[in-house]
């Protein structure tokens, strides 16, 4: 969520601040803008440009502007509805501008002390308080030091935040710090840089530094100065900066969304790369210590939290473990028994989600002893603060709609499923290379399935015409179809439910008419004949079922029931391989009702806010 991009050099900036924002916009958002100060201007007063429109407008305001600071900005709403006045970045006085990413908690209280002192908001925002408090401050320590003022004032806020200031009698300064929300800073040839994602900057600097929690960062062009929330000066390791990824390129295709659907075989190949064998090495952990866990706890939301669904069915069939999943914004908040030798999982496309890492830690402070990520970030939060973690080859992940992060995340799991079985005696070598095959020949299957999207397209314009879509699913496919009904409403913003074939009957049998689709993920499995006769009540009352069936069932086109049919039978790897189309067919009905797919409104990419 919201994106923070920052510049300070001896050149121009602007097209700087632009492109980066441009990069960033995959989190989504509902307003930009940047402020700028120009060195070369004998009283550089602070400039500064927003809009609730594209980044592309953001950038023809842009051309009237020069600056050799800047801050800059895209906003998903929290506080305050999406317009002009509530862009970031907010200006005190025309002193202090402030971009900031998160949620400040105790907003109000501080608004009103700062009203009192006789503040005026022009927002409704929480970030606006913030660059008033910083105000205060700046002017109250009398030196007018920038990154004393910012540090003065972090104790105050309460949440989650990340924030870029700059002062309009500092032209060479440019401030960051973090609390709870990530920050890099870009390092570069007589320039550096800030931002709150390093592909905003990727190919502009040579190296970059993540900030650790609390730190705050003074930036200028030939030097950063970092210190910690002590105020004593730290160094924090730096790491090549990524070239340009060519992850923002489209290529052939219509939306990322599109292009990364059709970069899972290629994003499956890469995850499975190295791995010769199943164990605890692939995660990073001692053997002593993996054989010391007899139950698991996974956290997650959204489709990650599907993806643990999944799991949760492969754990306890193949390797015999109890496994719990709990929604991570929920799990934070409730009472809980604590069992230390759980093994507590999180799992995360970015590794920033902040319901996720809170609810790490919750974990954590209840005395578990062992912690492990799937992420698809390296350098996230989530991969530095667990004990191991598994990286997920998914690549830069851009549609907001994840498709190719889910899947590596599935194959992530189904990897630690057997690496857990091997460990209590469930897996011989013999079966270990059958599996090993197995998974050698995701890449080639999926390819196989998404050859179906002609068939999907067809089936689409149907269902642009609906505003309710059903889907039902049994044993490990029904979050299957929760996935597919999640991507179906994200995306189209047609009315999707989803739900355990066999509670039909149970009341969502009331809904069924002709009207409303209900699509059925029928693999060749022990509970085919029970989702059959699932199948029948639907097409009693009238509904029309579209139906995602292996290569060998004996489900048939007839009136009433449409078929599309899968090209293999997958086993135990179904769940991955019967969720494409369902990705498919969210795809083509939001493209033939004419929706954004790429940024759907009111959702953002990383969330990471509560």
């Amino acid at each position: 969520m919201c994106g923070i991009v920052g510049a300070v050099s001896s050149k121009n900036i602007v097209e700087v601040l632009i492109e980066g924002l441009r990069r960033l916009e995959y989190r989504g958002y509902d307003s930009c803008g940047f402020a700028v100060i120009n060195s070369a201007n004998a009283k550089h007063p602070i400039e500064r440009a927003r809009t609730t429109a594209r980044v592309a407008e953001l950038a023809e305001q842009g051309k009237q502007f020069i600056g050799t600071l800047g801050i800059a900005h895209t906003r998903w709403a929290t506080h305050g509805k999406p317009d002009t006045q509530n862009a970031h970045p907010h200006i005190s006085n025309g002193l202090i501008a402030v971009v900031h990413n998160g949620i400040i908690e105790n907003y109000e209280a501080l608004r009103t002390e700062l009203q009192s002192a006789g503040y005026v908001f022009s927002s409704e925002t929480d970030t606006e308080v913030i660059a008033h408090l910083i105000h205060q401050a700046y002017l109250a320590e009398g030196q007018k030091d920038l990154g004393f003022a910012v540090r003065s004032v972090l104790p105050r806020l309460h949440g989650a935040y990340a924030v870029g200031v700059i002062a309009q009698d500092h032209p060479d300064v440019l401030i960051g710090a973090r609390v709870g929300s990530p920050l890099v800073i870009a390092l570069g040839d007589g320039e550096n840089f800030l931002a709150s994602d390093a592909l905003a900057l990727a190919g502009r600097a040579h190296s970059m530094v993540y900030l650790e929690e609390g730190d705050v960062a003074v930036i200028k062009a030939s030097a950063i100065q970092i210190l910690d929330q002590s105020g004593k000066e730290v160094k924090r390791a730096s790491k090549p900066m990524p070239a340009q990824s060519e992850a923002v390129d489209l290529g052939p295709y219509q939306h990322y969304m599109q292009k990364e659907i059709f970069e899972q075989p290629r994003a499956i190949g890469d995850t499975l790369a190295n791995i010769t064998q199943f164990g605890p090495e692939l995660f990073g952990a001692k053997p002593a210590d993996w054989n010391a866990f007899d139950q698991i706890l996974i956290l997650a939301c959204g489709t990650s939290y599907y993806s643990a669904c999944v799991a949760k069915y492969w754990l306890e069939e193949i390797a015999g473990i109890p496994t719990q999943v709990e929604i991570a914004s929920e799990y934070r908040y409730r009472k809980t028994v604590s069992l230390p030798n759980t093994l507590v999982i999180v799992v995360s496309q970015s590794g920033e989600t902040a319901d996720t890492l809170a609810a790490l830690r919750h974990a954590k402070s209840l005395g578990h002893l062992f912690t492990l990520a799937i992420c698809n970030v390296a350098s996230s939060a989530m991969v530095r603060e667990t004990d191991w973690h598994f990286l997920t080859k998914a690549g830069t992940e851009i549609g907001v709609a994840s498709t190719k992060a889910f899947t590596t995340q599935l194959l992530a799991l189904y990897i630690l499923t057997l690496s857990i079985a091997k460990r209590a005696g469930k897996l011989d070598p013999d079966q270990e290379k059958k599996l090993l095959r197995e998974l050698r020949h995701l890449p080639k299957a999926l390819h196989s399935v998404l050859a179906l999207e002609p068939q999907i397209i067809a089936w689409s314009e149907a269902f642009a015409k609906c505003e309710n879509a059903l889907f039902l699913g049994r044993g490990m496919h029904y979050p299957i179809a929760l996935e597919g009904a999640l991507k179906l409403k994200e995306i189209s913003y047609i009315h999707a439910e989803a739900y355990p074939a066999g509670e039909l009957k149970h009341g969502p049998l009331a809904l069924v008419t002709d009207k409303m689709p209900v699509v059925t993920i029928a693999p060749k499995d022990e509970l085919l004949e029970k989702l059959k006769s699932n199948m029948q009540e639907v097409k009693a009352r009238g509904g029309m079922l579209y139906v995602f069936a292996d290569h060998d069932t004996d489900i048939v086109n007839t009136d009433g029931i449409h078929v599309i049919r899968l090209p293999e039978h997958y086993g135990n790897l179904s769940p991955i391989l019967h969720v494409v189309p369902l990705q498919l067919l969210a795809y083509h009905t939001a493209c033939a009702r004419g929706t954004d797919v790429d940024k759907p409104r009111n959702l953002a990419k990383s969330v990471t806010v509560e």
